[in-house]
């Protein structure tokens, strides 16, 4: 493939290169010409075609799943489980297809920044920029957390300090994503096959088992929903309490499907990302259905919503499986095997999305200076085309994991705070994406695009986007509606429930004070900087042909 224009020469174009838009950015930041030696290259497209199928497989799929889900059913019952993360499932694939189309338009690195930015206000560029990383980063710690919490299942692992295995892990991922983002994709090729596979799994042994295959020869069918029923009532009795346990689910789902847009993110650095993101966007509905609607359906038929162990295993901490309500469902049904090798698997999951936000929240801090709405040297990157800076400042943000070393659940408990803060953070960014793309549409009506030229486009836009944008805002509202109800005020709670809206809030109006930015008009949205040249790349790129029934398979996965 022919070489693309040099930094200066897109410069000239009046181009953003999608490939080295570093140096001519810092150009105009630091106008040193030293910083410009120190930047040989952008972000380069190194990511295959596989690697972005995977990396939007391995984004639907995180703990939240394997863990997260039992808290829920807990409060909830199985059929407000089910019908919270159907709910969620829906909002997610109209933000997601919302995305695809701005992200095939224009496959930018750290893309969501950047189109808020252009479309709606640099002021919120600024502050989803910062959100989104900040999200990446509480992320990692997370799921730092998570995995030392699997990692005290097995007795021979308790007594070793937490922090050693946290610093394991850490130093792992940040290995993973210093040298070239070809590493992260193929580490999260081979994490993601491992989840899809363990997820199907599970789903195909639900079916069996409640069906009477098990050591039991006991026939779950609905058993749960009849006794103790489909909706529980949370805090308060009556039909307002099983409202309340369902809209908690929509708040643990958030959780759940956080990094769903990472597809977005990579499509930067993707391969002919005019097929590859569409590729991806395309089977977001499956994998919703699949992973998400169909994982809560079987959890709520395996095991109770108040399942002693499970109850005790949310009020106790304890480690491991022993949170999982899959491996609670399936010991109360006579299988012992699996445990150990769920428990294998969540460990895989909780690193592999370690892996994927230190890379996500690298390129987010990449869009940011490129923004020049984050330091200069940001920009700089290796010969590989890997913003190393980037990547060591999102890595050195997961030593936050620390504060979970202290004995008494400390890991687990601060699980539990990530999580609150990185729900509503998730929700800011997919609030945003939609807002962006109602901007997006507009500009592309008074600049007179006509959308059928889109190599991407969904159907029933832009009122998708602004159902899942009301969803989303509703969500962030009331997510912290428990510490409200007489009794259940908990200052703690209140502050992990809301403290990302002052922050949010707090970086947009700063910004847009201190730089006195206006809110973009539709006719002068900048839609177009960086496509001239992406279209050239565009025309360079082959189309793969199967040369077999084997190949013709794989390219249908990949």
């Amino acid at each position: 493939m022919a070489s693309a224009p040099s930094e200066i020469e897109a410069g000239k174009a009046g181009l953003e290169s999608p490939k080295r838009v570093g140096t001519n950015y810092d150009e105009e930041l630091n106008k040193e010409q030293a910083l410009e030696d120190t930047v040989p290259n952008g972000c380069e497209n190194r990511l295959k075609a596989r690697h972005v199928q995977f990396i939007a497989l391995g984004g639907s799929i995180g703990t939240g799943l394997f863990l997260g889900i039992g808290a829920a059913l807990t409060k909830a019952g199985p059929l407000s489980l089910l019908l919270g993360y159907t709910l969620t499932g829906f909002a997610i694939y109209g933000m997601l297809r919302s995305l695809g189309e701005m992200a095939t338009w224009l496959p930018l690195p750290g893309a969501i920044p950047q189109f808020c930015t252009r479309y709606v206000d640099p002021a919120l560029g600024f502050a989803v920029g910062w959100n989104t990383w900040y999200q990446a980063a509480i992320t990692l710690c997370a799921e730092l957390s998570a995995a030392s919490i699997v990692i005290g299942y097995w007795d021979g692992a308790k007594d070793i300090n937490v922090a050693v295995w946290i610093s394991i892990i850490l130093v792992l991922v940040v290995i993973l994503n210093i040298f070239t983002v070809s590493v992260y994709g193929e580490a999260e090729f081979i994490f993601a096959s491992i989840k899809v596979i363990t997820i199907v799994g599970l789903l195909i042994m639900t079916f069996v088992v409640m069906l009477g295959g098990n050591p039991e020869h006991r026939r779950l069918g609905f058993t749960y929903w009849v006794e103790p029923g489909p909706m529980k009532e949370y805090l308060v009795a009556g039909a307002t309490g099983r409202f309340l346990g369902f809209f908690a689910t929509l708040v643990n789902a958030a959780f759940s499907f956080g990094g769903v847009e990472m597809v977005a993110v990579a499509g930067g650095e993707a391969e002919n990302p005019r097929r590859n993101i569409p590729k991806a966007v395309r089977r977001v509905f499956w994998r919703i259905l699949l992973f998400y609607v169909c994982g809560s359906l079987a959890v709520g038929i395996l095991v109770a919503s108040d399942d002693e162990r499970l109850l005790s295993a949310q009020k106790s901490n304890a480690a491991g499986a022993a949170q999982s309500p899959w491996v609670v469902g399936i010991q109360n049904v006579g299988i012992t095997v699996l445990p150990s090798i769920i428990n294998a698997v969540v460990l895989t999951s909780a690193s592999s999305a370690a892996n994927a936000f230190v890379y996500s929240g690298s390129r987010y801090l990449y869009a940011l200076a490129q923004n020049h709405q984050a330091p200069g040297f940001l920009l700089r990157c290796n010969k590989k085309g890997v913003p190393y800076f980037a990547v060591l400042a999102t890595g050195g943000f997961g030593v936050l994991t620390y504060l979970s070393v202290q004995k008494n659940g400390g890991a687990a408990q601060a699980f539990q705070w990530f999580q609150n803060l990185v729900t509503i953070s998730s929700l800011f960014t997919w609030a945003s994406v939609c807002l962006a793309y109602i901007h997006f549409n507009k500009a592309l009506k008074a600049q007179k695009v006509d959308r059928n030229s889109l190599v991407f486009k969904t159907p029933g836009q832009p009122y998708l986007a602004m159902g899942a944008l009301i969803f989303f805002c509703i969500v962030i509202v009331f997510n912290g509606f428990s510490v409200f109800i007489h009794g259940q005020w908990d200052v703690g709670a209140f502050i992990a429930a809301y403290i990302n809206v002052p922050i949010f809030g707090t970086l947009f109006i700063v910004w847009k004070l201190v730089k006195k930015t206006k809110f973009v008009a539709a006719q002068n949205a900048d839609i177009i900087t960086g496509k001239e040249e992406i279209d050239a790349e565009d025309e360079l790129w082959e189309e793969p042909k199967p040369r077999n029934i084997f190949e013709k398979i794989w390219f249908w996965i990949a």
